[in-house]
């Protein structure tokens, strides 16, 4: 009869570690894909790490937006406190211009993100979540009108 209580604990202690093991590879292999969100004054207070995966999110300064070819473009990520300048060569979104919400995915190089890939507001009702609660911090957020629309 010990024996077989002994073999339990045995069994349960190494399912424990098996498991426990598991779990730490599926974190470790999740942690490559995960991309961090920076404001432009996180940016500044805190650059990333070279090559480091990151997305930036903001508004796109007026003026700011220079197109280089049809499908290439620099443009300035403001949350109201500090910019930060992106390059993007793609597709750029039919909603993407001066004055709305954008989300830039890519990596810093040579002073300035050069995203892979930018996300546009979709429409005058939305804002992303990120933007949104990066303009509150910096004290630029505009608090949306009875219509649901930001001024």
């Amino acid at each position: 009869m010990r024996l077989a209580k002994r073999q339990r604990l045995v069994f349960v202690v190494v399912s424990l570690l098996m498991i426990g093991c598991a779990v730490a590879m599926m974190l470790n292999a999740m942690q490559d894909y995960v991309t961090y969100f920076y404001s432009p004054s996180d940016l500044v207070a805190r650059p990333p790490q070279m090559g480091e995966e990151i997305r930036i999110g903001g508004l796109v300064q007026q003026g700011s937006v220079e197109s280089l070819a049809p499908d290439k473009i620099t443009f300035i990520v403001t949350d109201g406190t500090h910019q930060v300048r992106v390059a993007y060569q793609g597709m750029i979104p039919n909603l993407f211009k001066e004055g709305q919400g954008v989300i830039a995915t890519g990596t810093m190089a040579e002073g300035m993100v050069q995203a892979r890939e930018i996300l546009a507001k979709h429409d005058e009702n939305y804002m992303p979540p990120e933007v949104a609660k990066a303009l509150k911090k910096s004290g630029h957020w505009k608090e949306p009108n009875a219509l649901g629309a930001t001024p």
